[in-house]
């Protein structure tokens, strides 16, 4: 019988190691919701036309502490360039953000509405995207941890107006 070198065995026990990495979905919620909020998106696009700004609507994000919370606010802001606003619906239509005569919004608001922990390396995320009464979809995605980052494993629409 031949003999398994030490090398080899060490090899694939780090590969072992490596892939059964821990990880706490909890410390790492900002990299979560921003994957969720970006998945929404991706979705419906048409949604995104002539967009001047995102509102992200922090107030289920009762857990995240503020430099979390502007984390999430500054990553929008990068990468789409677009004014990133801290407003629920009623903000919005309180600042006069809402157009009344069209029902709809300059922008669009971004929602999380449920966040299910369903292992240290899964979280499943409910939340919508609004533009107007008749432009506006729901969304379910599934956030994965793998190859060392938070990504989204699938998204979909659930719902629409």
């Amino acid at each position: 019988m031949k003999s398994i070198p030490f090398s080899i065995i060490l090899i694939f026990s780090l590969c072992l190691s490596a892939c059964s990495e821990d990880v706490d979905s909890q410390e790492h919620v900002d990299e979560i919701y921003i994957a969720a909020l970006d998945a929404m998106m991706g979705l419906d696009e048409a949604l995104n036309h002539a967009m001047k700004f995102i509102a992200i609507d922090r107030s289920n994000f009762d857990d995240l502490d503020e430099p979390v919370k502007d984390s999430i606010t500054a990553y929008f802001k990068e990468k789409y360039g677009v004014e990133v606003l801290v407003a629920t619906l009623d903000q919005l239509k309180e600042k006069s953000l809402f157009h009344t005569d069209t029902m709809s919004l300059d922008g669009v608001l971004l929602r999380i509405e449920k966040v299910d922990f369903t292992s240290d390396k899964e979280v499943l995320v409910e939340g919508s995207k609004y533009k107007s009464g008749l432009g506006a979809v729901g969304v379910k995605s599934v956030v994965l941890f793998k190859d060392g980052k938070w990504q989204i494993k699938d998204s979909k629409v659930t719902w629409q107006s």
